[in-house]
């Protein structure tokens, strides 16, 4: 395994668990109506990497379960970026 394949995998451990994390500090402040989290830093922590650590962290707090661009839009995002690892590991 080369350099590259490790910093790739700690980044994407890192982000996952930077997401999981989030997903429950906001449904934390949530509860206590505290200032919250915004929605579109929710959807970022997805989209750059953390779209499984942001599932995990929707079901296992049960937040943002309610609101149906969560419910589809984590998922969706997901997929792509599956999509796009194997196509990425077939190009050779």
């Amino acid at each position: 395994m080369t350099p590259l394949y490790w910093a790739l995998l700690g980044y994407l451990a890192a982000v996952n668990l930077l997401a999981f994390t989030v997903y429950g500090v906001d449904k934390r402040r949530a509860k206590k109506d505290k200032r919250r989290v915004p929605e579109k830093t929710l959807f970022l922590l997805a989209i750059i990497g953390g779209s499984v650590g942001a599932w995990a962290g929707m079901y296992t707090f049960r937040h943002k379960t309610r609101h149906w661009y969560f419910v589809w839009g984590i998922p969706a995002i997901l997929l792509v970026q599956v999509a796009l690892a194997v196509w990425l590991t077939m190009q050779k």
